[in-house]
């Protein structure tokens, strides 16, 4: 953007040079000083704002870097010295050497070790016997340690779109087992949600988007229900004493029949 000082400036300097031109044109001598004037008036204003522009102090635009919050991680509590699930049951590995025992432990074990050690430690806990595998028990253990892998995962890479996806879809997987655990075994469903840590919230009564038309129009139902309601209530107080006006000459037309007899 142009400032207004600069854009005058220039102005100035165009009005003089079209002075210049046509005196020419005409042969004609301007007086210096008119001339030096309006040089002068000109240098000045746009080396005053330089000199404005310069002395000017620096804004701090840039924002403060924020820390990210550390994600706990479901892998802390696997100590390096722990073997991997594969050699766990082998006996011969505890006797080893340390260097081959450092191959054998998570000292230098990838991820995926690490995470297979855990879905097995999750699985031992909700499992209903030590050859089980494929209850619904286990299925939601290891969809559990899996979401918590994604979760972890997307709070270092936020924009991992892909993973999101995944753990999105077996959030939902293992919702679907929970509401069947729910309904055919709820002691192993209170049994897993409690070893597990999870906590199972009920699905929302209506699904579609709460806007403002469907609110008005939520709202005008219900008043047009109360106001039935009122009328219908009228009405049966209106019937109900109309009935009680009937029934009160024949109950006084009884004593009179009993007294003739």
């Amino acid at each position: 953007m142009v400032s207004k000082n600069v854009f005058r400036a220039t102005l100035l300097g165009l009005r003089t040079w079209g002075v210049f031109s046509g005196a020419r044109q005409a042969n004609t001598v301007l007086p210096v000083p008119q001339c030096r004037f309006y040089a002068n008036w000109t240098l000045t204003g746009v080396c005053k704002r330089d000199e404005t522009l310069l002395n000017q102090p620096v804004r701090q635009y840039a924002r403060p870097s924020r820390k990210k919050q550390e994600f706990p991680s479901q892998l802390q509590d696997l100590h390096p010295s722990m073997l991997k699930h594969e050699y766990a049951s082998v006996q011969l590995a505890q006797s080893v050497d340390d260097v081959v025992k450092k191959l054998l432990t998570l000292e230098l074990a990838n991820h995926s070790e690490k995470l297979r050690l855990k879905e097995e430690q999750l699985i031992a806990k909700v499992r209903r016997d030590e050859n089980d595998r494929s209850s619904t028990e286990v299925k939601v253990a290891i969809l559990t340690a899996r979401i918590r892998n994604f979760q972890e995962h997307l709070h270092k890479h936020p924009k991992d779109k892909a993973n999101k996806r995944w753990m999105l879809m077996a959030i939902d997987r293992r919702k679907k087992k929970l509401k069947l655990l729910r309904m055919t075994r709820y002691d192993s469903f209170e049994k897993v949600c409690r070893e597990l840590g999870i906590t199972y919230t009920f699905p929302p009564e209506y699904y579609r988007r709460v806007t403002r038309r469907w609110l008005a129009k939520k709202a005008f139902c219900n008043k047009v229900f109360q106001e039935v309601q009122k009328q219908k209530a009228e009405q049966r107080e209106k019937q109900r004493a109309a009935e009680a006006k009937g029934k009160e000459p024949t109950s006084s037309a009884e004593p009179q029949g009993a007294v003739a007899s």
